[in-house]
Formats: structure tokens, sequence, C-alpha cells
């Protein structure tokens, strides 16, 4: 399976290459994780990465042990992208 990408903090290179969005939920799906992402336009886009990379976007994100993911800012590319 392709994944998608995404980073809790701005990419240093091909800047032109990622989107700005932010984190509107986190759930897990057949062992994969899936953020939904709000766009900048406003559309929401679904993201498929590994469990692996879920952890690391949250932990870089931050966030207090009791505080929620959503509404953070994140870059993200989709499969292809």
């Amino acid at each position: 399976m392709a994944h998608d990408r995404i980073h809790a903090r701005k990419p240093t290179h091909d800047l032109e290459r990622w989107s700005v969005g932010t984190i509107a939920a986190v759930d897990q799906r057949d062992g994969h994780a899936v953020f939904a992402v709000s766009t900048e336009d406003g559309e929401s886009v679904e993201l498929v990465v590994t469990v692996a990379i879920r952890d690391l976007v949250l932990r870089r994100l931050d966030l207090a042990a009791d505080e929620s993911p959503i509404g953070a800012r994140v870059w993200y590319r989709t499969h292809g992208g």
C-alpha cells in the first residue's frame, strides 16, 4: 500500500510540493492511521499513513499529555502528489 506524507513541522525542502492543513480527526483503519485534514480551501483530505508515522507526527506537535491534536497545523502530500 502506498502511503501519504504528513509533517508536524514546515518542511525545509520542495515547499511547493507540500500543502498546509489542519487536523480534523485521527483514526485507525485496517492497521493504518488515518488523518482527516481540513485544507486551506475548506475541503477535507484523508491521509493514510503508518501507525509509526502517526506517532511521530503527534509527538512532534509538542502537545500536552491531555491535549488533542484536533486543530493542529500540518503539512501534507497525498500519494503521487
